[in-house]
């Protein structure tokens, strides 16, 4: 029985020892011996096992199989897991409907919910297993809170479909619906997509948000090099489970704390992986906020920093032609890291696993012949996946989307929705085409409340053959979502930002090149007439999160007293001149 004296300071047990040594802990080690505790296990550090596993998805339904392994390198390094769970909202399946509004919620939720567990029982280091968008972002923000020895393990990207010889993904079934809706295919062809897209368990296949996240977490340094690459049914992947098992262990005995692996050096280095992957315009708001909870200052226009000097490198969709499985079979995230590390685009830095950024990158091996990855001489695209900019519409930024279209500037009418539904509608009959500027509002973090992503409407026009298009919005856009798309518009018009003053035939242009999003249009006359509509219903938890959500330019976190929205200064100047 460990004694209240036992408080050597290079102790692994340093937290939990609090709850399990000593006379006056007895009660304490009564419930933890009824849970399968015994005298040696009090001698060990305690590891939380946070799983987002449920059967609802198949991004998380096979992630209880992978704590198995997880437990197993866990107790072979000497530490005792302590398994919990937490909850998934998945974005495929609530996506276009109002379900989806819980989906950018659930990140906080999941953080909170960690936090808790491993706080209220003081365990000396945890170790999330996450899945589906936004258990993600939340494990590290979680992490960047407590600021305890633990990491993120991926459960992995899924298998392609496949229709014949030809490979498919979810992309494909958003974008079968729009055809659908155009009437250019049938229920049986559309059955035939849907039935094909998803054969497995693993999260969604291309360089979507989870996919995006977890190369980020692997680049910062908070995931080991090469455990999140492996296909979810991959043999390989319960080795990695394993050795991920032994790392947070290593890690309680080293003392290495979360914040080694979250600082601006390797924030900048994730945002350059991103870029270069061709990745979601969602890792703006999560890295964001992952900077926020651990007090590192790192905001929106580092990230468009690292899309301005950081070309992109993959071929992957949405806008390319591979999915995650291929990248991960051509050379992986180690490849792209040694692409970018030779080319000076990012710092060696620490990472989990005990070696350097750089060591693990020198480790990639190349697939013979494989086009997933180009050289940085030779890119896809010579600057990275999106960009940031501001004007009239967007005082403090909007974030638009480069893959998957070539077109630098766009002018058009304003057709305006209060809500993604409508928006959605007027796509399918017929309402909106080519050379409008749909303006989709009242979707924010406060608005909707929780910040829907427009990936209906998107995969709709692509279905339709509409092209010629652009699409402002104050809520995200889904990793699956291309085309010339801005989204995370702040203030939002909830907040009484100037995109809930714009009307139906406005002028709108969109300039990449000059970082504008501006509208012919006297917007402060008419704030002076302008009533802000009532806002839609909420209770709950929604109510709670719109009570205390920050704007999307602060990474729509829900902790008290974020920093101000890094803004452009140099834009926000040219606007009140």
């Amino acid at each position: 029985m460990t004694t209240e004296d036992d408080n050597a300071p290079n102790d692994p047990r340093q937290r939990s020892r609090v709850v399990t040594g000593g006379a006056s802990r007895a009660a304490a080690r009564s419930y933890l011996r009824a849970a399968g505790m015994d005298d040696a296990d009090f001698e060990k550090p305690m590891i939380a096992v946070v799983n987002t596993w449920s059967s609802v998805t198949p991004c998380n339904m096979h992630l209880d199989r992978l704590a198995k392994d997880v437990r197993a390198g866990i107790i072979a390094a000497g530490g005792f897991p302590i398994d919990f769970n937490t909850i998934v909202v998945t974005d495929g399946i609530s996506m276009g409907t109002p379900g989806m509004k819980a989906s950018l919620i659930s990140r906080e939720v999941v953080a909170d919910s960690i936090e808790l567990a491993v706080q209220g029982h003081q365990l000396d280091g945890v170790i999330c297993i996450v899945g589906c968008d936004k258990t993600i972002p939340a494990a590290a923000m979680a992490l960047a809170r407590m600021d305890i020895p633990g990491l993120v393990y991926y459960g992995g990207t899924i298998m392609p479909g496949r229709i014949g010889t030809t490979e498919i993904s979810i992309q494909e079934v958003f974008e079968a619906i729009g055809a659908h809706g155009a009437g250019t295919i049938d229920d049986a062809q559309l059955k035939m997509v849907e039935s094909a897209a998803c054969p497995g368990a693993g999260a969604c296949g291309g360089q979507f948000t989870a996919n995006t996240m977890a190369m980020a977490l692997s680049v910062m340094g908070l995931s080991p090099m090469g455990a999140n690459d492996v296909p979810a049914v991959d043999p390989a992947k319960g080795i990695e489970g394993e050795r991920c098992g032994r790392l947070i262990v290593e890690r309680v005995f080293a003392g290495d704390t979360a914040r080694k692996y979250i600082t601006r050096a390797s924030l900048k280095n994730a945002a350059a992986a991103v870029s270069a992957s061709g990745g979601s315009t969602n890792a703006v708001l999560h890295l964001t906020a992952i900077a926020i909870e651990a007090g590192v200052e790192f905001g929106v226009e580092d990230c468009n920093t690292a899309c301005e000097e950081t070309p992109v490198i993959c071929d992957l969709k949405p806008g390319g032609r591979f999915l995650a499985s291929h990248l991960y079979a051509a050379g992986g995230t180690r490849l792209v890291t040694q692409r970018l590390a030779e080319a000076g685009k990012i710092v060696n830095a620490p990472t989990v696993s005990g070696r350097s950024l750089f060591a693990e990158a020198a480790e990639a091996e190349e697939a013979p012949g494989q086009q997933v990855v180009t050289a940085i001489q030779t890119p896809i695209s010579p600057r990275g996946s999106y960009a940031v900019i501001y004007g009239d519409v967007a005082p403090d930024g909007a974030v638009i989307k480069l893959t998957g279209h070539k077109v630098d500037r766009f002018e058009g009418p304003a057709c305006v929705f209060d809500s993604e539904e409508d928006a959605f509608h007027a796509v399918q009959d017929g309402s909106v085409g080519e050379g409008d500027v749909i303006v989709i509002r009242y979707e924010g973090p406060r608005g909707g409340p929780g910040m829907r992503e427009m990936l209906q409407v998107t995969a709709a026009l692509k279905g339709r053959g509409i092209h010629d298009v652009a699409l402002i919005t104050d809520g995200r856009f889904s990793g699956a979502s291309y085309g010339f798309v801005a989204g995370h518009v702040s203030p939002e018009a909830a907040a009484g930002g100037p995109i809930g003053l714009i009307r139906d035939g406005d002028r709108i242009v969109i300039d990449v090149t000059a970082r504008r999003i501006d509208v012919n249009a006297d917007l402060a006359g008419r704030r002076i007439d302008h009533t802000q509509p009532p806002a839609t219903p909420a209770t709950g938890v929604f109510a709670k999160y719109r009570a205390s959500v920050a704007s999307a330019a602060q990474g729509a976190v829900t902790i008290p007293n974020p920093p101000p929205a890094q803004v452009r200064v140099e834009a926000k100047t040219h606007q009140e001149a």
